[in-house]
């Protein structure tokens, strides 16, 4: 195994340098079992739709999802008091881009019994694998696949209904030894009326792959297709319409992972993603207003560790996207773009007295486009580690990281002087730097991991609003100074897990200019943010999970209601003992029926109660 299990765990939580490429890592069946144990949640799947890769993120304390209708619908991520866009999506060695807007980067047609994670790189680890995503990156890796499969059924409040069937066959090669040949294919759908009047939606993914795996690589060869309607009122103006989405993404990846000599292995990742978009002002009058984006996106991605000797190693990251979109919206010429990323990143491990060992990074990442000015970032950070014989972990890290990005389309290229959504053709290069101190503490039985940072950001890209004006919002850069602290505790018991966390924000911003009444993004964050998820086995046949979300929301004119919510989520597991395959879920979502605007003048989600039955093989 290219890293030692206790060094993945922090990285997973809080970002621990030691964490420099996990997902490249030989022993997945190692990285999924630490998964499991370190997740930051209790419930796995959602209620209301078929589970995605952004579905155990509702309640995870370390990111903060932002949804329209709900998570699957329309999913804004930010991570530490960003925004959307400054959040990027990595599967493999490859960040998944839309050109148009960050509102997109979650469509991901992937299946999740595909895929390991989610892993949420932040400070350093992002400034070496992010790609246009100087806040944070939401990172997966591709399981080895597994013979086995499953199909569910289920029914719920809002004329709510679930299909879906995965299936995964693994045989062993007789013509390449050590060698197998895998194959797997799922196909979900869902539909309901929604949980408050016109937020309806209509899903459906397809996704399948083919996997040749030895001991020391892994091949890939994948391909999704996902279809989404969706209506919400308010769904991206604050003007009282019924608005409504129809998406279409598909996504064509090639990977291949390989570990060689000791300790040192690479990564390669290329796709081909379309994204096609209709959205409609009005479902009562779509003439009033209609846009239609059709996106596509070609990148390659390299990342890797290459280990000199026992105490130097090189951690290295290469990316290369060309895109380009056909809008009836842009109007400024501004419709393809190249961009580039490489970053260098050298560690020394030193080994201490007493079971510790100290590590170095310091390195550097170069960011271009052939329509930006480039950016040299600088990237360090150092990391103490003490263990004893008795399973007792400590590590401490201080790092400091640089990352930049440029904006998207939609805030770049469209028009300037009217319509719905207001684009700034003076929007340059956004730039971040992080400074961070960290502390986990781990016992057999129990974690803390514990953050606090300080975070400038420059030229931040915001959408912002106008009371006086007709326009639904404008494209604004934005100074914001953030800091911030996080706390997050596991502790396990026979029959139960306990998960509590606790995050402060707080921020100081300077528009430069005067018109501005209210932030839909920069400015919606928590100024105090609790979470507390249990899972409770009292005997075989039953499992309880429950997640709980406890937040104080920062003022925003544009906010309709309480700054103050509470979500909970509850699952109920029933496994009869004469079919130990097949297991019955009763689930309840927003279970105190909480109305709190998520995104400012957007209304929030109801209640949603599902019934469902899966069996598996």
């Amino acid at each position: 195994m290219n890293r030692t299990p206790h060094l993945i765990i922090p990285a997973i939580l809080c970002s621990v340098t030691a964490f420099a490429n996990a997902n490249t890592l030989s022993d997945e069946s190692a990285i999924e079992k630490i998964t499991v144990e370190a997740s930051p949640t209790a419930n796995k799947l959602p209620v209301g739709t078929f589970d995605s890769p952004i579905s155990n993120l509702e309640y995870d304390p370390r990111v903060d999802l932002q949804s329209r209708n709900m998570a699957e619908a329309q999913a804004d991520v930010t991570i530490r008091g960003g925004i959307f866009e400054n959040t990027g999506f990595r599967v493999g060695s490859a960040t998944l881009l839309d050109p148009q807007s960050g509102h997109y980067f979650a469509e991901i047609p992937i299946a999740p019994q595909m895929l390991t994670g989610p892993y949420i790189l932040t400070g350093a680890d992002n400034a070496l694998l992010g790609m246009n995503s100087s806040v944070g990156t939401v990172s997966f890796g591709w399981k080895p696949i597994i013979t086995g499969g499953s199909i569910s059924l289920g029914t719920g409040t809002n004329d709510f209904n679930l299909q879906s069937i995965h299936a995964a066959k693994n045989t062993q090669l007789d013509s390449l030894t050590n060698y197998t040949l895998g194959f797997e294919g799922e196909y979900s759908h869902s539909q309901s009326d929604g949980t408050i009047d016109n937020g309806d939606h209509d899903f459906s993914r397809a996704s399948a792959r083919v996997q040749l795996a030895s001991e020391d690589s892994q091949t890939d060869l994948f391909y999704g297709s996902q279809d989404k309607f969706f209506g919400w009122p308010n769904l991206y103006t604050p003007f009282g319409v019924n608005e409504t989405e129809d998406l279409e993404t598909r996504l064509w990846m090639l990977n291949h992972k390989q570990s060689y000599a000791d300790n040192s292995n690479f990564e390669v990742s290329a796709y081909y993603r379309t994204h096609d978009d209709h959205y409609i002002y009005s479902r009562e009058n779509p003439s009033a207003f209609e846009a239609f984006h059709k996106s596509d996106v070609k990148s390659l991605g390299l990342s890797g560790r290459h280990a000199q000797s026992d105490a130097l190693a090189i951690n290295y990251s290469a990316q290369f996207i060309d895109d380009a979109i056909e809008s009836t919206t842009l109007e400024n010429n501004f419709t393809s773009r190249k961009y580039y990323k490489l970053s260098v990143l050298p560690e020394y491990q030193m080994v201490l007295e007493d079971n510790k060992q100290l590590t170095f990074r310091l390195g550097a990442a170069f960011d271009d486009t052939n329509r930006d000015d480039s950016e040299l970032s600088l990237i360090g950070d150092v990391t103490l580690n003490t263990q004893n014989s008795e399973g007792f972990e400590r590590t401490f890290y201080l790092s400091y990281a640089q990352a930049s990005q440029v904006a998207g389309y939609t805030a770049i290229g469209g028009s300037d002087s009217g319509g719905l959504f207001r684009s700034n053709y003076n929007l340059k290069r956004e730039t971040t730097s992080n400074l961070e101190l960290g502390l986990l503490l781990e016992e057999q039985s129990w974690q803390l991991n514990s953050a606090i940072f300080y975070r400038k950001d420059n030229n931040l890209t915001d959408w912002t609003f106008n009371f006086d004006s007709t326009s639904a919002r404008f494209a604004n850069p934005v100074d914001i100074d953030t800091a911030g602290v996080e706390f997050l505790a596991t502790k396990h018991f026979d029959t139960a897990k306990l998960i509590a966390s606790y995050t402060y924000l707080h921020k100081s911003e300077n528009y430069g200019v005067a018109d501005i009444d209210a932030s839909f993004y920069a400015l919606n964050f928590p100024d105090h943010r609790l979470t507390l998820g249990a899972v409770y086995n009292p005997t075989d046949i039953l499992e309880f999970r429950i997640d709980n979300e406890w937040r104080t929301q920062h003022k925003n004119a544009l906010r309709n209601g309480n700054d103050n919510a509470l979500f909970t989520q509850l699952t109920l597991r029933i496994t009869p003992p004469q079919l130990s395959n097949l297991f019955i879920t009763l689930a309840a979502d927003n279970l105190w029926d909480e109305s709190f605007e998520e995104i400012p003048g957007t209304p929030g989600r109801g209640e949603q109660y599902t019934l469902s039955a899966t069996y598996s093989w």
